[in-house]
């Protein structure tokens, strides 16, 4: 029983591992469009009908000599820089302290975001940037007049500085049927937020009464990708996930390569979450259509799109209002539009939900993930908290630990019984059953007894799995000075780099593995039982697995293998304390059941 018992466990551990690491916690995407319409009362314009085509026509940026494109109204007084020469925009947010926060760059190129810079979040020599560059410069925030395939308004905008926070891009656009509008794109920053707002606004005053290319007013998309950098989306340490909340309640979105994922339904917010940092869409009450997409862009490894599709307009005007998060993806700084303590007044967004694990095991998660961050505050270094919380762990279950180990002593106390009733009735199964069930009713023993303990181990472990890859508060976290100086990368001793070992596309000589394997070599000595020493394949089962697990975690998170080398110590220090107390139980057992030394009766003597 103890064998299959073993064998059972280490398998399922193998099967569990094995998905976790193939299908990077979630299924393979497929392509899905959410249930629902969008609104269409103002899908038929009366004065400027769709054109027959499903492509949006070409519309004419009005010429610079256009009074219309210069003509300004309103208290401020514009700095206007006529269309045909570009100029760039930087804005720079600070945090409370007056510290800088977020450095965004805009173009009157389209009116386009091209940079949007974390200054307090490091990405190898250089801050973590929410646009990533391809081949050529990224534009973020792009507007098309029609469609996800229309191509966006490129053309150079008047710039109009509003203030430190805020400036404006304007352009007269001409249709092909006659008749002008203006395009407005308005960003207004907030000091100390990672969130923005973009005000986009079409004027057709009497020129155009209606918004219909191609079956949209205009598309606004954010993409192609935003950092850090990485070599390739694994699903495993770097991802990309979609998120919707619709009626108050995250949804998942499937999003894969064979096209983009439409999501018709009204929804508070969307979302894009990698690792440690998330783009969010908040947009207005407007029905607009959104769509996910995988569409690739040159230099980029792989690509997450999100596009804002503004259904038609039966009118000459409307201004839309849209607010974007681009930031870490941490409880601390999204929980703050749940509580209303930000510049746009937000509450109950329920945006920190981003930034929490979905499935059976994330009350768990939560719940060791308060406890390490009580650790953290007892002592300021997460490697520390890491062990301390390990260390908790490990003391909680002791008691399951020890009944286990009790187990499988009792287990073999019964052994010998066990072997007769096997020998004795192996023609006959169903009377072997039978009479091995009399056995452990008649000495009271549970056979699942040993078993339970260790299962029961097995969702704190995925769930401390899920915490120490995912927690945003450990990327950067110093454990060691110049051997783990961040918890949520592989550390290195020595790097080869760009060069790779073949098969194997190691860059990096990493210590902790092979300390990994010593550990959970030797956690396998000590708990080695003596009817495993002599069986073949429990030896393969305790000795080989620990050097297959070391590629599988050569390239883990540090703070992954440093919670694993502290389990199998810990462990093995209770395996050592609860070994000596069995033997000593042992001994007294079998000092019990020896019959008492019969004495014989002196004779006396005779005087």
């Amino acid at each position: 029983m103890e064998k299959r018992t073993l064998l059972a466990v280490v398998l399922s551990i193998i099967v569990i591992t094995g998905f976790y690491i193939i299908q990077g916690i979630f299924f393979p995407p497929q392509r899905q469009q959410a249930e629902g319409t969008a609104d269409q009362s103002a899908s038929q314009p009366a004065s400027m009908p769709a054109p027959a085509s499903a492509e949006a026509p070409v519309l004419t940026p009005v010429p610079e000599e256009a009074p219309s494109v210069i003509t300004e109204t309103g208290a401020e007084t514009p700095l206007d820089t006529g269309p045909g020469i570009e100029e760039r925009v930087t804005i720079t947010v600070p945090d409370k302290d007056g510290r800088e926060l977020v450095t965004a760059v805009l173009t009157n190129r389209g009116g386009d975001m091209v940079s949007y810079k974390l200054r307090q979040h490091q990405d190898r020599e250089d801050y973590v940037e929410m646009i990533l560059p391809g081949a050529a410069e990224s534009h973020a925030f792009t507007v098309a007049f029609g469609n996800m395939d229309a191509k966006p308004a490129a053309d150079f905008f008047t710039v109009k500085h509003i203030s430190e926070y805020a400036v404006e891009f304007y352009r007269d656009f001409a249709v092909p049927l006659g008749g002008r509008f203006r395009l407005t794109k308005r960003y207004e920053f907030k000091p100390n937020e990672y969130m923005f707002e973009l005000v986009v606004s079409l004027d057709g005053d009497r020129s155009v009464q209606a918004f219909n290319f191609g079956g949209a007013a205009y598309t606004l998309e954010y993409g192609p990708q935003f950092g850090p950098l990485f070599e390739k989306l694994d699903q495993r340490y770097e991802y990309r996930h979609y998120y919707t909340n619709i009626n108050n309640k995250r949804k998942q979105e499937k999003v894969s390569d064979n096209g983009p994922t439409v999501i018709s339904s009204r929804v508070s917010w969307a979302a894009i979450a990698g690792k440690y940092f998330t783009f969010i869409a908040v947009p207005d009450n407007t029905q607009y259509e959104l769509a996910f997409s995988t569409k690739a862009a040159p230099g980029i490894p792989s690509a997450s799109r999100f596009y804002m599709i503004r259904p038609p307009l039966n009118n000459s005007r409307t201004t839309d209002v849209y607010r974007f998060y681009l930031g870490p993806k941490s409880q601390n700084a999204l929980a703050v539009y749940d509580n209303g303590d930000n510049s746009f007044k937000l509450r109950d967004m329920q945006l920190a939900s981003v930034a929490n694990t979905s499935g059976i095991l994330a009350p768990l998660e939560w719940l060791l993930k308060q406890l390490l961050m009580i650790f953290y505050r007892i002592v300021p270094n997460y490697g520390v908290a890491i062990i301390l919380l390990t260390l908790l762990v490990k003391l909680l279950m002791f008691p399951l630990t020890k009944k286990s180990s009790e187990s499988t002593l009792r287990m073999q106390t019964l052994a010998p019984k066990i072997q007769e009733i096997q020998a004795k009735y192996k023609d006959n199964p169903a009377k072997m059953n039978s009479e091995m069930a009399e056995l452990y009713k008649r000495e009271g023993y549970n056979p699942m007894s040993g078993c339970l303990p260790i299962v029961l181990q097995i969702p704190i472990f995925f769930a401390m799995y899920n915490l120490f890859n995912n927690h945003f508060d450990l990327r950067g976290a110093m454990f060691i000075p110049r051997w783990i100086p961040d918890l949520s990368l592989p550390e290195s001793v020595f790097s080869f780099a760009p060069f790779r070992l073949p098969i194997l596309g190691w860059s990096d000589i990493r210590l902790l593995p092979f300390i990994y394997v010593g550990s959970q070599l030797l956690y396998g000595k000590v708990t080695q039982t003596p009817d495993q020493k002599g069986n073949a394949q429990m030896k393969m089962m305790l000795y080989a697995m620990p050097i297959i697990f070391f590629f599988i975690l050569y390239d883990v998170p540090s703070g992954l293998l440093l919670y694993w080398i502290m389990s199998n110590i810990l462990t093995m220090g209770q395996q050592m304390i609860i070994n000596k107390v069995m033997a000593g139980k042992r001994a007294a057992a079998a000092l019990e059941s020896e019959p008492a030394p019969v004495i014989a009766p002196r004779k006396k003597k005779r005087r």
